[in-house]
């Protein structure tokens, strides 16, 4: 009876959505070319992914030196991001540091939450559950710097 019980709920927590669960919330903004939370707002103005591209070239180097690093226990998360004032669609990918997209077993063995449709104004949530390590964490629609996590027990 007692193993049917750890049973029960390895399964319950494995198998009950995250949004049900005590998930903490991560609110990130993104602007043109980067998220407010992590470095000062540089006022940057974008049309157009290339805008970024041209930008970041230009200053990503100096900016990381000075862009915070996110920490964070291990556990339940909803990356809440929003489209702050970027003219265009965004998206959120957060992944651990060594995910390559390419590899079929990193699918399955690593952790990534991405998605987009994020119109101006608009925010969406991302869940996510965070084992200790670091992570990166980007917009690739809205060419941000690799922004990284670190994620303790």
């Amino acid at each position: 009876m007692k193993r049917l019980f750890i049973l029960s709920a390895v399964l319950a927590t494995v198998l009950v959505p995250l949004a049900t669960r005590a998930a903490q919330l991560v609110e990130l903004s993104q602007a043109p070319c980067q998220f407010l939370d992590i470095e000062i707002d540089h006022g940057f103005k974008s049309a157009a992914k290339a805008d970024c591209d041209a930008i970041n070239a230009k200053t990503m180097t100096q900016r990381m030196q000075t862009a915070s690093v996110m920490e964070l226990k291990a556990g339940d998360y909803v990356f809440r991001v929003e489209n702050k004032n970027v003219p265009y669609e965004l998206g959120f990918w957060l992944r651990e540091k060594d995910y390559d997209w390419r590899n079929p077993i990193h699918k399955l063995t690593k952790i990534s939450v991405s998605g987009g449709g994020l119109t101006t104004g608009k925010s969406r949530d991302y869940e996510v559950t965070l084992k200790p390590g670091e992570y990166l964490y980007s917009c690739p629609l809205n060419t941000t710097p690799d922004y990284r996590l670190l994620v303790t027990k």
